[in-house]
């Protein structure tokens, strides 16, 4: 495992390593490690995953419940793969790398999050010979024991730019992943009058809509990352879609957010 904020780690099959803001140590017990990451903020998780290196393979399990985004490179079977990472769910590392994303995991010296990288590296050689094996006297000792905080409110559940974002995602929460499934605004418009009855608060004009969208690009990304502030630099993209992908990956918005705003407008619908 390898991080800038950590020296790198080593493991050897049947060796389990804990992650996170400040996990448990536990007793001293041979192949068994606890690695605190620095720099994490109050509200990232004591204990963010687990790897095991079985027999079969390398498991990542997730036990934080800030979302992150495992990606694997280069020597992927088919290919790469991105799954989104939450609470309880375990996955197979692939051979070669692997890059876990945890947005918005790394304090920034009073501003915005930024996200924390951790990289590792799968590879059937018994030991990989860039990586430095840590005895359990060598690893970072833990701070004392301090509850999680609360997140902080990044989206006004039920606001105007809750509603945009949910709007925005829409065709990714519904299991589409293609740049060309963006909502116009007047799409967007669309989808907010009919889930809140014909009030769609100033949303026609399409000035408000991209005010809005810009709002949560910020919240997603932070400053330093804003697509649109990349756009200042000449390196615009799709920042409308890369808003959208990263608005759900984050789970700032969620599919069950949809269900639940979709039941409310049948309901005020057969209530006419």
């Amino acid at each position: 495992m390898r991080s800038p904020e950590l020296h790198p780690i080593a493991l050897s099959a049947e060796e389990r390593l804990v992650f996170g803001r400040a996990p448990h140590r536990g007793g001293r017990r041979p192949g068994r490690y606890a690695v605190a990451v620095p720099g994490c903020g109050p509200y990232v998780s004591r204990v963010l995953g687990d790897v095991l290196v079985e027999p079969a393979g390398v498991r990542l399990t997730w036990r934080g419940t800030n979302e992150a985004m495992l990606s694997s490179l280069f020597d992927a079977p088919g290919g790469a793969r991105r799954v989104t990472l939450v609470d309880g769910m375990s996955v197979v590392l692939d051979e070669g790398k692997n890059e876990l994303v945890v947005f918005a995991g790394l304090e920034a010296g009073g501003g915005p999050p930024k996200d924390l990288t951790l990289t590792f590296v799968v590879s059937g050689a018994e030991r990989t010979r860039e990586l430095t094996e840590l005895s359990g006297s060598d690893l970072p000792v833990p701070e004392a024991a301090v509850a999680t905080a609360e997140a902080p409110e990044v989206l006004g559940r039920y606001s105007k730019v809750w509603y945009v974002a949910l709007a925005l995602t829409e065709p990714l929460l519904a299991g589409t992943d293609d740049e060309q499934s963006v909502p116009t605004h007047q799409e967007i418009h669309r989808r907010i009058d009919h889930w809140r009855g014909g009030d769609a608060w100033n949303l026609a004009d399409p000035r408000r809509v991209d005010e809005a969208i810009k709002k949560i690009s910020r919240i997603a990304f932070g400053e330093s990352l804003d697509p649109y502030g990349a756009a200042r630099d000449g390196r615009l993209f799709n920042a409308r879609f890369a808003v959208a992908k990263r608005t759900a990956q984050r789970r700032l918005v969620t599919a069950e957010d949809l269900d639940e705003v979709e039941r409310a407008a049948r309901r005020r619908a057969d209530g006419r």
